[in-house]
């Protein structure tokens, strides 16, 4: 009963993230983290793992919950019960599970279409993982959310990526008019 409530109050505090954006801000750490990694070789699962360890857990403990991807979009991660920044046991069990899915993803691109179905094996835990997301209506919290009970919330504070390339697409077109 209280916990019903307790949500019922964040869900009034905060505005939900679009869930556009948070792919957004995944594919942007993914991508960064998988480009360092596939420069190691046979050693870039390890290199990939701790990438995202250091990104995704030391850098958004001490960036205000948000990570390169977030910021990129203005989003943060927050305790929903403390309505803070996660520590760094919350933040790694969070994205220890996030990671390891996002590792077997990587290596299934890695193989790419040489082996289609592995690849798209591999990244069936992280598609089973966010698909939670898509379907709470109230929180959009995917399994590892649920497992850290974190939540994405928007933020003043970022660089805004989204609606730069909004303008830069409505110049864009203003212009392609002319």
């Amino acid at each position: 009963m209280y916990e019903d409530y307790q949500e019922e109050k964040i869900n009034r505090r905060f505005p939900k993230v679009p869930i556009e954006r948070r792919i957004g801000a995944f594919a942007i750490d993914f991508v960064t983290i998988w480009f360092i990694s596939i420069f190691f070789g046979k050693a870039g699962w390890f290199v990939f793992i701790v990438c995202w360890l250091v990104m995704r857990v030391l850098f958004v403990a001490n960036n205000q919950g948000q990570s390169l991807g977030r910021y990129a979009l203005d989003m943060k991660v927050i305790q929903y019960r403390f309505n803070r920044v996660p520590d760094l046991i919350t933040l790694a069990k969070r994205e220890g599970m996030a990671g390891f899915f996002a590792m077997l993803a990587s290596y299934g691109l890695t193989i790419n279409f040489n082996n289609g179905i592995a690849m798209l094996l591999l990244a069936t835990p992280i598609l089973v993982d966010c698909i939670p997301a898509v379907f709470d209506e109230d929180l959009d919290r995917a399994f590892h959310d649920r497992l850290a009970e974190t939540i994405i919330i928007q933020t003043p504070r970022g660089y805004s990526l989204d609606i730069r390339l909004k303008k830069l697409l409505v110049t864009l077109r203003r212009n392609m008019q002319k």
